[in-house]
């Protein structure tokens, strides 16, 4: 089973050709073919579940400066330059100077090769996608602008290219929700971790969103009102979403008690009401509350409404790490998962580290059916409840940790690894096997050496490189942990 995702991923990717007036003239039908090259790109785009805005063809600076306005005003999330034939720079240097989004470079050849034979002149300007790309890219440093980054293939049939397109789309949807999400913040750092501690308007500098600060008392009047029929609908669909196993060798863990159900089901109902009601996209949170209190009940069982709503696109996170909510926001827009992690123990045998945590997860990326047992006592915590377990999905994995440098500033930690099948303890957290190269000792000296959050977003599938794109889009260094 999946949890559905709430709201549908978008971005507004904005769409241009580029070439040489001079041509038009000279080659009759030349300009209407540019105009079908554009048109065949801007349906590939759109293919990729994102909304397009198509600027037309810039063959000149008058043309350059009658666009920009135009793409100021669109709003859009990302740019495609399609490099539909030889185009002096000039027909793109006010852009490359003003325009604040990705620029990407495409560079899509009708012909594999040109029938040399039979060559026209015309037939060459029809596939002389790339030559004017060193002139764009030297202009863009020479104005000290990013250089923009290049998609190279074949207009049809190309599946490296096509998968590329389809990368840069993705990123744009992680651009598009970072500048306008709203981060719900409540309570404070788990006894004071330094590591926890995040300056909200950085979160705004640095990535777009806002900071909403919450209390508890904004959850808890959804939870005194919760209606008796939907809170049974709501145990319903956890026990049809979840194992409910015996317990096997922790004392701590029992099989979920009904009063365990009953409260993960009240206190998702009021954590999915109190999202709606504050329009949040994410939440970071601890609290402790009165020991016996009704609110230190809400408090300490949110962990299974928080694992429902991230893996519906809402991440949810706990010790109050909102720079981790933010990670695992640009995993779930990348739509590999992201749940709530950290290391724990290594297991030299097998050269893995146990990889997980006592909860929220992200339980579209589990190992098949998800566990909830029922916990005695939070271990390092207050409160008792539900929790819980899942072996991640076997393959191919990828870690976000955004630290805070001395200067406030954030970095972005990256790695990538394999999920490996294999036993985890019966704790009620998640955990899966991480196997990392070169080996697991000398991984983890890699990854503490770049002064990570301890905390981190770990998703499926390698991703490292797109993520770093975010990151350099963003203004914030990207560090890739080398695997040799």
């Amino acid at each position: 089973m999946q949890v559905e995702r709430r709201k549908p991923l978008n971005a507004r990717v904005g769409i241009m050709g580029v070439g040489h007036y001079t041509y038009w003239d000279q080659f009759e039908g030349l300009l209407d073919v540019m105009h079908q090259k554009l048109e065949t790109f801007d349906k590939k785009v759109l293919a990729n579940g994102v909304e397009t805005v198509n600027f037309g063809l810039s063959d000149c600076p008058q043309h350059a400066y009658e666009i920009l306005p135009k793409i100021k005003a669109a709003n859009i999330d990302l740019l495609f330059v399609d490099m539909v034939t030889y185009a002096t720079s000039s027909s793109i240097g006010a852009i490359l100077r003003d325009v604040d989004v990705p620029i990407v470079l495409v560079v899509l050849q009708p012909l594999d090769a040109m029938d040399y034979e039979n060559a026209t002149t015309f037939i060459q300007l029809c596939n002389d996608d790339f030559c004017s790309v060193p002139e764009f890219t030297g202009v863009a440093m020479r104005m000290g602008r990013p250089i923009p980054e290049v998609i190279i293939g074949t207009r049809e049939g190309d599946d490296a290219a096509d998968k590329e397109i389809a990368e840069w789309c993705q990123i744009a949807k992680v651009l598009h929700d970072l500048k306008t999400a709203r981060f719900g913040l409540m309570g404070h750092a788990l006894e004071n971790m330094y590591d926890m501690q995040t300056d909200p308007t950085a979160i705004t500098r640095f990535f777009g969103g806002h900071v909403a600060m919450c209390e508890p008392d904004d959850i808890m009047k959804h939870y005194k009102q919760v209606d008796p029929e939907k809170s049974e609908a709501k145990k319903k669909e956890i026990l049809e979403f979840f194992d409910t196993p015996d317990p096997v060798s922790d004392p701590l863990t029992s099989k979920l008690t009904d009063a365990d159900l009953q409260t993960a089901a009240d206190v998702a109902l009021a954590l999915e009401a109190f999202v709606e009601e504050k329009q949040l996209d994410g939440f970071a949170y601890y609290y402790e509350a009165e020991p016996e209190s009704e609110m230190r009940k809400l408090v300490t069982n949110l962990i299974v409404g928080n694992s429902l709503l991230t893996g519906a696109g809402f991440p949810m996170c706990g010790e109050f790490d909102i720079k981790t909510c933010v990670a695992m926001m640009i995993m779930d827009r990348l739509d590999i998962g992201g749940s709530f992690a950290e290391f724990h123990p290594i297991d030299f045998a097998r050269d893995t580290v146990l990889v997980g945590h006592d909860g929220p997860h992200h339980i579209n990326i589990a190992n098949g059916k998800p566990v909830i047992r029922s916990l005695k006592k939070y271990h390092g915590k207050p409160g008792s409840g539900a929790s819980v377990e899942f072996n991640l999905k076997v393959g191919p994995i990828t870690m976000l940790s955004i630290g805070v440098k001395a200067d406030g500033s954030f970095k972005f930690v990256i790695a990538e690894g394999e999920s490996l099948d294999g036993p985890i303890p019966p704790t009620g957290n998640t955990n899966t096997h991480g196997k990392f190269l070169p080996d697991v000792r000398t991984f983890l000296k890699r990854w503490v050496a770049e002064g990570p959050t301890h905390h981190f977003a770990l998703g499926i599938g390698h991703h490292a490189h797109n993520i770093k794109r975010i990151g350099d889009i963003l203004g914030i260094e990207s560090v890739i942990i080398p695997k040799d």
